[in-house]
């Protein structure tokens, strides 16, 4: 764990970026939960958000669903048209705190790295 800078964290998954020796794009966020693995832009990132947004509004389908909680019916689209999550409701909503915490953390730190503090 020493090769990469930790950004933010669940119990369902982890985002990171690869520190910079490695030659990989230290700009881009690695995703991981469900025993896949996600390289993001920050661009990718937010849709991947708007996508989570859009798939939890939508469950009103299933509202009266006595299997809401482990039925695998909801289909998560990605940022990457060729990749869709079958995830239960409960991944869902963990998912969904995997990216936001992710999004606010980066936020966090470029303001933070954009302050300049005058101690003058």
């Amino acid at each position: 764990m020493n090769d990469i800078n930790t950004i933010y964290y669940n119990d369902f998954g982890i985002a990171f970026q690869w520190k910079r020796n490695l030659g990989k794009d230290f700009k881009k966020v690695q995703l991981v939960f469900k025993d896949t693995g996600m390289y993001l832009t920050s661009g990718e990132l937010m849709h991947f958000s708007s996508k989570v947004d859009d798939t939890l509004d939508n469950l009103c389908l299933c509202y009266d669903c006595q299997n809401k909680e482990t039925c695998k019916a909801y289909l998560l689209q990605t940022p990457l048209g060729q990749l869709s999550f079958a995830l239960t409701y409960a991944e869902l909503e963990k998912i969904k705190d995997l990216i936001t915490g992710t999004i606010f953390q980066l936020r966090l730190d470029t303001m933070l790295k954009n302050q300049s503090i005058d101690f003058d």
